[in-house]
């Protein structure tokens, strides 16, 4: 997942929400220090000043950054000069360089070390945020010089990177509002307001239902199936929760927890289950009344904004345009899935009956909290292997130094460096120089891998600072993971989907460093969802390469590679359970676009909320016992918080054109630098410099097939005739 892409479409998503916002205002820092975000940092890159910063800085920072930036565009707007393009669209590009700095720090340490001063200056933030934002794009005079240099591009003589900003300028003050008349924009500025409000304490709430939720357990015996290693991150759970003798699983974000796979008491399988899918939806930090509250004002800002819903109005700027093609590409999905996993669970009842006989003892019906368990069975007897045989082999930072690193040095020539010299954030963190095939500096890249409290769930990248040929700066970029720390002296040892994961997130990672362009709103990962997915998802590729596993899966005691028995074993193995994986992922984004395909008069009261869901499931027939959505809606952070909102379908439809990138690589001989180079120029380098679509279809030499994606899926014989993508 990759978050943050510009200051620009953060101050458009912005929804940074908060809760108790009459508490007091954080202290200032007195006059007499100055705020760390004032001054470029002097340091290499422009890292920021982690060692000089502190949480009071932070409201103190935003405040002076949009004072400066509402001064910057209000000169702009009121320029004597006639507009034109250096005066109007470069000179604001130009502005709120303050606000960046302090808001790519702020939000990501609200992401992945957080405290509760930062959650109540993110809470008090948020609208103030959301109404600078319209500050700036509800600006009449503003409009009109933007408007006037798009009314005449075409005599401009501008570059197609130029002409693209002009573009991509106009389209986002369109869709802020620009265009409304004066008591739309009123209604509209409070709609944005309550937007970032309720946005922030969804997300609070997760946080703070995931932590509460951790299940306590008393007897070890009961965690038979664990691994030695998780044992002691259990244990180690406990202890910091201030729990002696008892151990502690901890909540990801997602609905099936991992350990469900290995947890042979089905009783605490189902407790885990029960603890992950209650989170949010009621108590103390419920999240429905959130919910039908967000979804209401969203439907009706669209709605003010000439479009039907909320889905309209976000997809009419993303690669797949419209409600249809998102809706086309979900239902010709579905069915093959849900095929597939109906067949699969006949597959699995009947394993667990066998067991039931075997052992005289009562069989049961298969449950969610069974699926994985068994499953996980299933996939050893017929492959004969388990992941406690297989994570020995993926040790956390040798698949990062001989596995992700690797495969980029292979690719595109790059090096790393570490740089401990430089000021983190956090102990966990480690900071990188990276070096392009010339020896020429690029980039920083930061890894903070560990899971812990302070930190949401999940994995993606940000960025602390982003490319720009316009204001000479080059990329500082991060991934972040939520791996189980390991008990003290033992190794992190990650599952195979886990080292994936990492190969995912360093793909965002090479997406943000790669980027040669100009402007800023075009730099990197600074794309529609459903195309900066595509450079994480074809990056997943190279776990998987056999060159690339030979080179990275090796024992961590003794060295020794992996036997290529196990190795064929670990591949084979890919497309097992796809049909789980597929349907749980649709199920979450056919709830997502029922949420946001509904107009403001369709929003549910929240004690429907959950009903609303049920029926949504229904009427796709997804609604599967032992196969729930991937998140359910009191937790959908994507969907609710973090701005995949009506675009949580996106990584599927960038999933097309990875896996059709992958076949291509296949083809011209795969793990070759000068592949690598051509991915580069073509698409990693150019950020939005121009449309999504024109960019792959340059790269792969036509429009996306999506027979590849079934393919590796495991899905292609139930819909051979699929046709191209989107």
């Amino acid at each position: 997942m990759h978050k943050l892409p510009s200051l620009v479409a953060l101050l458009l998503t912005s929804g940074a929400p908060l809760w108790a916002a009459d508490e007091p205002a954080a202290p200032a820092a007195p006059p007499s220090a100055p705020n760390p975000f004032a001054e470029l940092s002097a340091l290499p890159y422009r890292l920021p000043r982690f060692d000089a910063i502190k949480d009071s800085d932070f409201e103190p920072g935003f405040e002076a950054g949009m004072a400066e930036q509402r001064a910057q565009a209000d000169a702009i707007a009121h320029n004597p000069q006639l507009p034109d393009f250096e005066n109007t669209l470069v000179a604001l590009e130009r502005s709120g360089g303050m606000l960046e700095r302090v808001s790519k720090v702020f939000f990501n340490l609200d992401a992945s070390n957080t405290n509760p001063q930062i959650q109540t200056i993110r809470q008090r933030i948020a609208p103030r945020l959301a109404a600078h934002k319209d500050q700036i794009f509800l600006n009449p005079d503003l409009f009109a010089r933007v408007e006037a240099v798009w009314r005449s591009r075409a005599d401009l003589g501008l570059d197609p990177e130029s002409l693209q900003l002009v573009q991509r300028y106009h389209t986002l003050f369109v869709r802020a509002g620009a265009g409304l008349a004066a008591p739309e924009q009123a209604r509209l500025r409070t709609l944005n307001e309550r937007i970032a409000e309720l946005t922030t304490r969804f997300d609070q709430n997760v946080r703070k239902a995931t932590n509460d939720g951790a299940v306590v357990i008393d007897d070890a015996s009961a965690l038979e199936g664990l691994a030695p290693e998780q044992m002691g991150s259990a244990e180690q759970a406990a202890r910091a929760r201030g729990l002696e003798h008892k151990w502690v699983v901890a909540l990801q974000n997602t609905t099936i927890q991992p350990v469900l796979a290995q947890l042979k008491n089905r009783a605490l399988r189902e407790r885990i289950y029960r603890a992950s899918t209650s989170r949010a939806s009621g108590g103390e930090a419920d999240n429905t009344g959130v919910i039908a509250e967000l979804v209401k004002v969203r439907a009706e800002r669209a709605r003010l904004l000439g479009f039907p819903d909320h889905a309209a109005y976000v997809l009419a700027d993303q690669g797949a345009g419209t409600s249809a093609a998102v809706n086309r590409m979900l239902t010709e999905l579905a069915p093959a899935a849900v095929a597939k996993v109906r067949r699969d669970a006949g597959e699995l009842q009947s394993l667990i009956d066998s067991q039931a006989r075997a052992a005289h003892a009562p069989s049961f019906r298969l449950q969610a909290w069974d699926w994985a368990y068994y499953a996980e069975q299933l996939r050893k007897g017929r492959f004969d292997f388990s992941e406690s045989d297989v994570k020995p082999y993926f040790e956390m930072n040798r698949v990062l130094q001989d596995g992700v690193f690797y495969a980029a040095h292979e690719l595109y020539g790059l090096t790393f460096k570490a740089r401990d010299d430089l000021p983190r954030y956090h102990p966990d963190v480690r900071i990188y120089e990276v070096f392009d095939a010339d020896g020429s500096r690029l980039a920083l890249l930061l890894t903070d891998l560990y899971a812990r409290e302070s930190k949401q769930g999940g994995a993606w990248m940000n960025e602390f600072v982003g490319q720009s040929r316009l204001t000479s700066t080059r990329a500082v970029v991060i991934i972040n993971l939520n791996v189980a720390r390991p008990a003290e002296g033992q190794p992190a040892l990650m599952t195979f989907e886990e080292s994936t994961t990492m190969f995912h997130e360093f793909g965002h990672a090479l997406h943000g460093m790669l980027s040669s362009v100009k402007y800023p709103l075009l730099h990197g990962t600074a794309t529609p969802p459903d195309f900066v997915e595509y450079p994480s998802q074809f990056n997943e590729m190279w776990a998987r390469e056999p060159a690339v596993l030979a080179h990275y899966a090796r024992h961590f005691q003794t060295g020794e590679p992996m036997p290529q028995a196990l190795l064929d074993k670990v591949l084979a193995a890919q497309k097992f359970d796809q049909g789980y994986a597929t349907t749980e992922y649709l199920a979450a984004a056919i709830l997502d676009q029922s949420w946001h395909q509904i107009g403001p008069e369709r929003a549910p009261p929240a004690a429907q909320a959950m009903a609303f869901e049920k029926a949504a499931l229904q009427r796709a027939r997804v609604d599967l016992e032992a196969v729930p959505p991937r998140y359910h809606s009191s937790y959908f952070t994507h969907i609710f918080d973090v701005g995949y909102d009506a675009k949580y379908y996106a990584y599927i439809w960038s999933e097309v054109l990875a896996r059709d990138t992958e076949q291509w690589f296949h083809r011209h001989g795969g793990l070759d630098r000068a592949n690598g180079d051509f991915f580069r120029a073509k698409v990693l380098s150019r950020g939005r410099s121009e449309e999504p679509k024109e960019l792959f279809e340059a790269f792969y030499g036509g429009p996306a097939e999506i027979s590849p994606l079934l393919e590796h899926r495991g899905l292609a014989p139930t819909l051979h005739n699929a046709g191209p993508h989107g």
